[in-house]
Parts: structure tokens; sequence; C-alpha cells
């Protein structure tokens, strides 16, 4: 049998070989590292028999297959020790997850943060016991006999949902047995580094209908450095939480009375709004033209739109006049309505409609996070509509335009071409002609993407943009949508250079994604230390005593006529707890006035970037500050004036 390497180099061997076999010929070391393999595109266990022809990748846990195969073992290893220690605990589902792993468990006495010690101890005894890990197949039937016989409900209701004829997998180690498709590692030795993360309430199945179970969250890597700078990177990631900060800086707030939707404040309200300022100036740039479409549109809309028969249950939904009426949950019929306006012609196009619309879906309860996911959001919408031949241009120009925003604020950012899915609209010709303009605008740009194959959108291919923040993490914000088949279920048409009817295309594009979405990761990237131009406070005054509060008063005055968001601390406070204060609100500028400030007409400068600049003359301070704020600069920020 011949064996194609992931390289492409190719093994030929006589007999039936296993993974893990293949994999110690290959290399010792390979074999030693090896979590699972990949065969045909099948990811597979290292102890899994290879017999004929076929390509072959060894997994290390640099390999996302590799890394999944590694942290599901560190469920099952969890879920071992669990049942070691609490008996009666009934065991539900417990996969890998991009960044760790979970188990839901129910309990008559549920789990606490208490019990994670004892189960980490446990584990690490099952794991010092290096017990192997053995894959055996059931019938149907025997199955579910089996796991009643365990008295595992939730397994018995996973298998009893499998078609009849369905062969079921089961993974043994040492005592414990469990209901699994795989892969796993040989065996439990090599899960040496884990730490058991925290604890949630989860739905069985995630419907609020079921039962609600412990969810216990760990993460497992192989070495301990990397175990540690992973959980160095959560404490961080807790400290930048936005829902903590945003709280603090006075942002916005969440209530009882609106779950899932958000109330801005004040100072919120200035960092929205400036958003939304750079938002408008740069698309009035790129020859964009701004609209506003209804909140609220009759079923008939949504019906052609086919959102009435795919995505009702995310919808609010009321009555008007006896005419069944939603609420908008995405921009683009709207969008539409606006393109039909009035009679197009090939010389309108592109037509580029811009929105800042105002969107509403119901999401579970238990879904709700902050502003990361609401109900209700604000989508920084375009739709483009133009003949085919302009489609790769104005895939650039979008491309382009989410590059200059995401570089503004310092992401780095990775890119994903989806392609056509099997559930699918449209012709083999309209599919192919909108993937290779998608591609090759982004071979244009000199783009590095990943080609996801068949996971666009059903009416047409997409572009996603991943960024990275400052701890790493990443986010889906852009997306760059084709679609041909809106503009074929509203017959929007425009007049041809040959005086014919034509059916215009259409590209749906996001920048921001949710603006509220992306100001929470912008409070996260920024621990809430935004830049400048930014920040709902950009200079703070402080006077040394009551003395020279009319000096402060004039320098404050001075500022905001110079168009500088500025206020004053006028509390009889010690000069020492006002700088404090205003560092733990992130102002990036205070300005100190005492006896020599006012004798001079100066201000002495203290700022997040260097810490005591020194006196400066105020005119001087107002020229740099605007400048900063025109230039939309990044200014790195002291250490000591993170904290």
């Amino acid at each position: 049998m011949i064996i194609t390497l992931k390289d492409g180099s190719k093994k030929e061997y006589d007999h039936a070989m296993s993974v893990i076999d293949i994999a110690s010929d290959i290399s010792e070391g390979l074999a030693r590292m090896a979590c699972a393999g990949e065969m045909d595109g099948q990811a597979v266990d290292l102890r899994t028999v290879v017999d004929s022809d076929c390509e072959l990748s060894i997994l290390t846990f640099q390999d996302e297959g590799g890394k999944a195969a590694f942290r599901h073992t560190a469920s099952h290893i969890m879920a071992q020790a669990i049942k070691r220690l609490y008996p009666d605990a009934k065991l539900a589902i417990g996969p890998s997850v991009s960044d760790g792993f979970y188990y839901d468990i129910d309990r008559e006495i549920p789990l606490t943060a208490e019990d994670l010690e004892k189960i980490e101890a446990e584990m690490k005894k099952i794991v010092k016991e290096g017990l192997p890990l053995e894959r055996f197949e059931l019938p149907r039937e025997e199955a579910i006999a089996f796991m009643k016989e365990k008295e595992e409900p939730y397994k018995v209701e996973l298998i009893e949902d499998l078609p009849k004829d369905a062969v079921i997998s089961f993974y043994r180690q040492g005592e414990f047995t469990d209901l699994c498709a795989g892969p796993h590692l040989m065996t439990t030795k090599p899960v040496k580094a884990f730490k058991l993360t925290s604890l949630a309430g989860a739905y069985w199945r995630g419907s609020e209908k079921n039962k609600m179970l412990t969810r216990i969250y760990g993460t497992a890597f192989t070495k301990k450095a990397d175990l540690e700078e992973h959980l160095a990177r959560i404490e961080e990631a807790k400290k930048r939480d936005h829902r903590k900060l945003g709280k603090e800086l006075g942002l916005f707030m969440m209530r009882d009375e609106g779950p899932g939707f958000p109330f801005f404040l004040p100072k919120g309200m200035v960092l929205k709004n400036t958003l939304l300022d750079y938002w408008r100036e740069i698309h009035t740039k790129a020859g964009y033209v701004e609209i506003s479409t209804p909140i609220m549109l009759s079923r008939h809309l949504w019906e052609t739109s086919g959102h009435w028969d795919h995505y009702k249950e995310n919808m609010y939904t009321t009555v008007i006049d006896e005419q069944d009426f939603a609420i908008k949950p995405m921009n683009c019929p709207g969008g539409i309505l606006a393109y039909q306006s009035e009679p197009r012609s090939y010389r309108d196009l592109p037509l580029r409609m811009g929105e800042l619309g105002l969107v509403h879906r119901h999401e579970k309860s238990g879904q709700l996070h902050g502003l990361m996911r609401v109900r209700c959001f604000t989508q920084d919408d375009a739709h483009i509509f133009m003949t085919p031949d302009q489609i790769r241009d104005e895939i650039k120009g979008v491309a382009s335009l989410i590059d200059q925003v995401y570089s503004l604020f310092g992401f780095k950012y990775h890119v994903e071409l989806s392609t056509r899915p099997e559930d699918s609209m449209g012709s083999d010709e309209d599919w192919e002609m909108a993937t290779e303009a998608l591609r090759g605008a982004l071979d244009d740009l000199g783009l590095d993407y990943v080609v996801n194959e068949g996971d666009g959108a059903f009416y047409g291919p997409k572009i996603d943009f991943h960024l990275e923040d400052s701890i790493g993490r990443t986010w889906q914000c852009g997306t760059i949508q084709l679609d041909f088949q809106l503009p074929l279920r509203f017959e929007l048409e425009y007049i041809g250079a040959d005086g014919e009817k034509h059916r215009p295309i259409m590209i749906h594009r996001v920048a921001f994604g949710s603006i509220e979405r992306f100001i929470g990761i912008l409070i996260e990237h920024f621990a809430g230390a935004f830049p400048t131009w930014l920040s709902p406070i950009q200079v703070r005054v402080l006077a040394i005593s009551d003395k020279y509060m009319d000096y402060g008063k004039k320098v404050l005055a001075e500022l905001q006529e110079a168009g500088i968001r500025a206020d004053m601390d006028t509390r009889a406070e010690k000069i020492g707890y006002k700088i404090r204060e205003a560092r733990l609100e992130k102002i990036p500028y205070m300005l100190v006035v005492g006896a020599k400030e006012e004798e001079e007409g100066l201000v002495s400068v203290r700022s997040r970037f260097l810490g005591d600049e020194g006196q400066k003359d105020l005119g001087g301070f107002i020229t740099a500050i605007k400048e900063e704020i025109k230039s939309r600069e990044i200014r790195e920020v002291k250490a000591e004036e993170q904290k």
C-alpha cells in the first residue's frame, strides 16, 4: 500500500500498519509528539490500522486536530475523576473546544468551585496510572443496554437518537468507559499540564426547556510553561473584561428590565459617536452614500427575502392593523427597497449604500454576554450594487477599507475565503465567477488567506476577517459576502449600455460588524485606556487647591474652546488622590495647576504615555494634542500607568 504524507512524499508498505507505527517509521520524535492521525481528511486514532492506499497526516499538538484529541482525552480523564469521587454524578457531553475542554455534569448536589481542586488531584492520579485508552464498538441496542446498566440516562438518550443500524463506539480507560467517537491519545500519561478553570450552568442540549447541568471548563497543554502562559492570559483577560471596565468607566450598563439590550451612558455615547463619526468620514471618502431604513417592516418583505421561513425563530414579530410585521434582524431587505426607489442605469453603478442600522435578534438568555452577544445592536452595513465586471474592484475596495479600520486600532488580522456549501442556491457558473472574483481580489491585494471549503453562505461565497487583539485572542468582525440570490428574489434591475434590463450583483459587507460588539472588543484590547482621539474624556484639569480653581477653570475653558473633551475635578480632595482617580479612569492627560503655573501661564502635564512631562505652555499643549487627535495616533502606554 502507498501512503501519501502531508508534505506530498510517499511511503510504501507491504502489510497493514497502525498510524502510530507509521509515525515511528517516519521519525521516533514524531511518534513521541503524535496525538492523532488524519486519514483521507478524517480524524483517526493513532491505533487505527491502515490497510490500503490513503493520504495520511500525523497530527501533533501544533495541529488543531491533534490539540482536539489531546484535550478530548483530558475531558475523559476529568469525567473519570468525577465518577471516582462522586459515583452518583451523571455524565452528559464532554468535548474539546477552541481553548480547552468541558464536561456537563448532572448531580443532585451540584458541584462547586471548591470541588475543582479535588477533581484535579484525582486527575493527576489517573494521568500517573498511564491508563491505555481502548476503543470498542457495540450495536445500538447493546449500547443502550450497556449505558442503562451504568445508569447514564444522558448517554442513553444520545444513543437512542442515532439510526437503528448505527454502530456505536466507546472508549475505555481503566474502570471508566464513555460513549465517544474519538479520536483519543494512546494513554492518559501525556496529559500532565492541565487546569480546571471555571464552572457554569448549561442547559442539556442547549434548550431552556431541559434541565440545567453544571459545566466544568478546563484546559490542557503538553508543557507546563505553555499552560502557565495560557492561565496568565486568562487572568489578563479577566482584568480587561469589558463588562467590568464598562461599569468602572461609566460607559454602558445592562439591566434586568432589558436583558440583552445595552444602555449606553454619557461617556459611552461619546465613545460610540466618535466611532460613528469616523465611520461616516471614511465611507464618504470611499464613495458611499448613507441611508436609513425602518426598524419594522411587513411580513411580505421578510417572506420575499427568505427570513420569514429560515430565520423567524430569531425575529421579534408583532401585528399592526391585522398584518404581521417583524422588527428587522438584518438591514439588507430595507437596503434593497432603497435601491428600488428609482430606475437604475449602468451609469449609476457601482452604488454603495451604507447604513448604521439598528437590528434586533432573539438570542437565548444563556448566550447573552455583555456587549459581545446582545439582542439589539447597530450593524455598520453597506450594500453595494454592481455589474459583474465591477465585482473584483469593489471587493478590493472593501478589503482595503476594512484593512484601514483594523490598522488604525493596531489589530493584526487573518483572512478566510469560504466557498460554496452543499445547501446553496444559484448556478455553477455564478458560483465559480463569484468565488474567482473574491480569490482574485485577495491575490491582487497580496493578502494571505485560508480557504474554508463549503463554508460560504447559501446565497454566495464570502470573505471573513478575523482580528487579533493585544492579548492574542481572535474575533471575527469584518465580512464581505457576494449575493446573486436577493437581487433575483426582489427582481432588481438596471438598464445596461445595450439598453436592455440586467440584474445587478450585490455585496453585503460590514467593517466593525456590530458597533456594540466592536466597542466591547476595543475596551478589552486597550484595557479601557483608549487612544486620545477615542477617549470620552481627553484631558482632566486638576487644581492643587481651591486657591487655583479659577485658573483651572480658565484652562478648562480654553481646552473646550479648542474642541478638546475636557473636564475638571473640583472636589476638595488632595492632588495625589485626584491623580490616582484620573489614572483609574484611564484619562490620557492630566493638567495640574498651582501657584507657579498660574504665575507663568503654564500647565504641568501628566500623561498615560510618559508620566510626568513637566511644565508646558498651554497653547503649545493644545496644538500638540489637537494634532494627536487629528492623526488618530496610538501612543504606547507607560507600564506603571497601566496598573
